[in-house]
């Protein structure tokens, strides 16, 4: 380990994934297509929603932003993890570290608040049909995710310059495949009890706020569908977000199972396979549940690979 100072380090060295060295070889290419399927999927929702002018409704204008930041969410931790199962380099630069975590809260916080938007979006779709137009008009749209960067940027700003006061005086080995917060605290020699105050209120609030507003959302939702007389108007309602039901099930119950679940110490393997889940398989996952559970989506798909006929 190189040091300039007694409180300073200039490296780390992650871990990786618990696999044998032997298995390297099969999980870079499975990690390796995931990671293609997952840039590749989210950017084609992002090509239809442009091309397709059917698509230019609030809902789709969350989705387009959605599927950007899953392709930025799973960019910042596969690639380097990627790079070091085919080194087999481990290192990681102090500061690469420190950035790697800071854009890892800012997408999952972004991710978050993304979500709600688009369960408020399908709120008043379904509760005020009359008014939607008017509520979603643009203006809110853009503040909307306006806002949602600017709370997701505050909330991984905080951690990281709370991060940065820390000293790194003695084992500088992370037990995991990226800089997780959680992991860096362990390693640091310095107090770190505000720190966990910080995560306990802020990172809280940024994971369960939200998730309050969805459910009290699909709440609303659920009585007003209780009230439709036509079954046709129940499947009506469920087709509308039962795509964005979907994500946010996958999306929290990784959450909850990584978070929330009380782990021992030697339950590092299953809170790395937890990760996973969440970094890697869930972005992988969003486009083909938006693609296959969603009709206008497999209409735009449709047009797109549509062959035009050969006029005569």
């Amino acid at each position: 380990m190189r040091r300039e100072n007694q409180s300073h380090v200039s490296e780390f060295l992650l871990l990786g994934l618990p696999i044998w060295p032997e298995q390297q070889g099969v999980f870079f290419v499975l990690f390796l297509g995931m990671y293609l399927t997952t840039v590749l999927g989210n950017l084609l929702i992002i090509l239809l929603i442009r091309l397709d002018p059917h698509l230019h409704t609030p809902m789709y204008f969350f989705l387009s932003h959605l599927a950007l930041t899953d392709i930025s969410f799973s960019s910042v931790t596969v690639p380097k993890m990627l790079m070091n199962m085919q080194t087999l380099d481990q290192s990681i630069p102090y500061a690469e570290c420190v950035t790697q975590m800071y854009f890892f809260l800012f997408f999952s916080g972004l991710d978050d608040f993304l979500l709600t938007s688009m369960a408020y979006d399908r709120y008043v779709a379904i509760c005020h049909p009359l008014h939607y137009t008017t509520i979603m008009r643009e203006g809110l749209c853009s503040l909307l995710v306006s806002v949602s960067w600017i709370l997701s940027l505050a909330n991984a700003l905080c951690h990281t310059l709370l991060l940065a006061q820390l000293s790194f005086c003695a084992d500088y080995t992370i037990p995991h495949f990226f800089c997780d917060l959680g992991a860096l605290l362990k390693l640091s020699c310095s107090d770190t009890s505000f720190n966990e105050l910080v995560i306990f209120t802020v990172g809280l609030a940024v994971i369960t706020l939200p998730l309050m507003c969805i459910l009290v959302s699909y709440g609303h939702i659920g009585a007003t569908i209780l009230k439709v007389p036509s079954t046709k108007g129940i499947c009506k309602a469920l087709s509308t977000c039962g795509s964005h039901l979907s994500v946010v099930s996958l999306y929290y119950g990784t959450i909850i199972g990584l978070y929330f679940v009380p782990s021992s110490s030697t339950s590092s393997d299953k809170d790395i396979v937890a990760s996973v889940m969440y970094t890697v398989v869930t972005p992988l996952l969003n486009p083909f549940i938006y693609s296959l559970r969603n009709r206008d989506m497999k209409r735009a798909l449709e047009k797109l690979f549509k062959k035009p006929s050969v006029l005569c």
